[in-house]
């Protein structure tokens, strides 16, 4: 099989995601708190992290996007990062529910969404439920259908990210004991 070697990925396994501007808060949605940040002014831009992650993971491109002229939007995915979780299984459905619950609550009629896995298919399920509501989608890692994957073989990057992961879900998490639930 090919190697493939990937220094963002070595550097995430090592020393995390780079730290989100230092704000944020909480929406109730469905019972259960979702935090999320906001930064910067202009068109909104939705940031949807992938399953086990935060909304860390895009501490890159905050400042970036910001820089651009445009206003993020990056939310933890309820059971992810510092949103609650009620123990219900996840859902696309449920996702794309606490991204719209955020936007009504920031009054944001229309905004653009980058999705990186988990937070990919929310951006597709958002956009297909609520296309008025989303002015484009750029996605990857999505899927939607796992008949077309390679097999998953275990590496020791992929075994450090997931213990990156877990370390910063027990740092960031209301019930870190809840982890392993979530795989």
């Amino acid at each position: 099989m090919t190697q493939f070697t990937d220094d963002d990925l070595n550097a995430f396994s090592s020393d995390g995601p780079v730290p989100l501007p230092p704000s944020g808060t909480y929406i109730r949605c469905g019972g259960v708190k979702v935090w999320f940040g906001e930064y910067g002014a202009g068109p909104a831009v939705v940031l949807a992290h992938g399953g086990m992650g935060n909304a860390g993971n895009f501490g890159h491109q905050v400042p970036a996007l910001v820089d651009a002229g445009y206003r993020v939007i990056a939310i933890d995915s309820r059971g992810h990062g510092r949103s609650g979780w009620d123990g219900t299984p996840f859902s696309y459905v449920q996702f794309t529910e606490d991204v719209l619950a955020v936007l009504d609550q920031l009054r944001i009629e229309r905004a653009a969404v980058v999705g990186w896995s988990d937070g990919a298919c929310t951006g597709l399920a958002l956009a297909r439920a609520h296309p008025e509501r989303v002015a484009g989608v750029f996605f990857f890692a999505c899927n939607v259908d796992a008949s077309g994957a390679w097999p998953f073989e275990m590496t020791e990057v992929i075994g450090n990210c997931l213990k990156r992961h877990r370390k910063d879900y027990a740092m960031l998490s209301p019930a870190p004991e809840r982890f392993d639930m979530m795989s």
